[in-house]
């Protein structure tokens, strides 16, 4: 699985370079969104380098290769937590060495990282397995529907508890701090095995 992942991992770099750069950017940049941007677009890697394996057909190649559908899966899922989890670190420790200087437009961030980096985990456990089953131009249409969905859930939720009482958003945070990263472990514990499934549906389809 070392294999697979380097090879996505160069393949990225080279076909991808100033996008890469750009998450770098947003990582230290001030601001809760930007964060939140170059995790979730970190959390988007794993979709770059399924297209790119499907344009070069890299997927029959593989087959005549030793690796079992639970290896070429897994890499997938490794760029994945490893991407969200570079963003992540780079984003807290340039608010931990830049707060020092701009505390207002630092301090804020350090505690959406944990939320942020389960989101990333969150999205990846979501949307892979219908990409190894439908692959990535129709799975694609599966992540667009659930970015909109979030967005208007997201939209909603920040309305009703701007418009509620105080014990709402002490709830919410509790939510947030306890619930997300759990919800993060379950899903990815279901989506794995769910992609492995799917990705050999579609193999032998």
């Amino acid at each position: 699985m070392k294999a697979l992942l380097k090879k996505d991992i160069f393949v990225l770099i080279g076909q991808m370079r100033m996008f890469l750069v750009m998450i770098v950017v947003f990582s230290v940049l001030p601001g809760m969104n930007m964060s939140i941007f170059a995790i979730v677009y970190c959390g988007m890697l794993p979709y770059t380098a399924m297209a790119y394996d499907e344009r070069s057909k890299w997927t029959q190649l593989a087959a005549m290769m030793p690796y079992t559908p639970g290896d070429i899966v897994l890499s997938k899922y490794a760029l994945g937590w490893l991407a969200v989890g570079f963003a992540t670190a780079l984003s807290a420790v340039a608010n931990l060495i830049l707060g020092h200087f701009i505390p207002s437009g630092y301090d804020s961030s350090l505690s959406g990282m944990l939320p942020s980096f389960c989101i990333g985990l969150i999205m990846i456990a979501v949307t892979l397995p219908p990409m190894f089953r439908f692959g990535v131009e129709k799975g694609r249409m599966f992540f667009i529907l659930l970015i909109v969905v979030l967005a208007c859930g997201g939209a909603g939720l920040v309305q009703g508890v701007v418009g509620s009482d105080e014990e709402v958003p002490a709830a919410l945070n509790a939510f947030i701090s306890l619930g997300v990263p759990a919800l993060a472990v379950v899903l990815t514990a279901v989506s794995i095995p769910l992609s492995v499934a799917m990705y050999k549906r579609q193999k032998y389809a």
